[in-house]
């Protein structure tokens, strides 16, 4: 089955990095997801002190749909 179709069935959002300084070298949170056929992988990383993300919001999208999501969220930092 073309994963374009797929559902997003469930999600988690890793760690956001400790405040600065002392995270300033640590890792960006990352989106996972598991798909309607049980593929579990990882969607994005994203800046937490530009955008941010809820499990709720991306379970029930498609890849394509997370990715567009995102490009939103992204679009509408830039443009603020």
């Amino acid at each position: 089955m073309n994963n374009d179709i797929l559902k997003i069935v469930s999600c988690r959002i890793t760690e956001y990095p400790r405040p600065k300084p002392a995270g300033l070298l640590d890792p960006m949170p990352q989106v996972w997801m598991k798909l309607e056929n049980g593929e579990e992988q990882m969607l994005f990383e994203f800046f937490p002190d530009e955008i941010n993300f809820t499990e709720k919001e991306i379970v029930g999208l498609t890849i394509s749909e997370s990715y567009q999501l995102r490009q939103k969220k992204d679009i509408s930092y830039i443009q603020s």
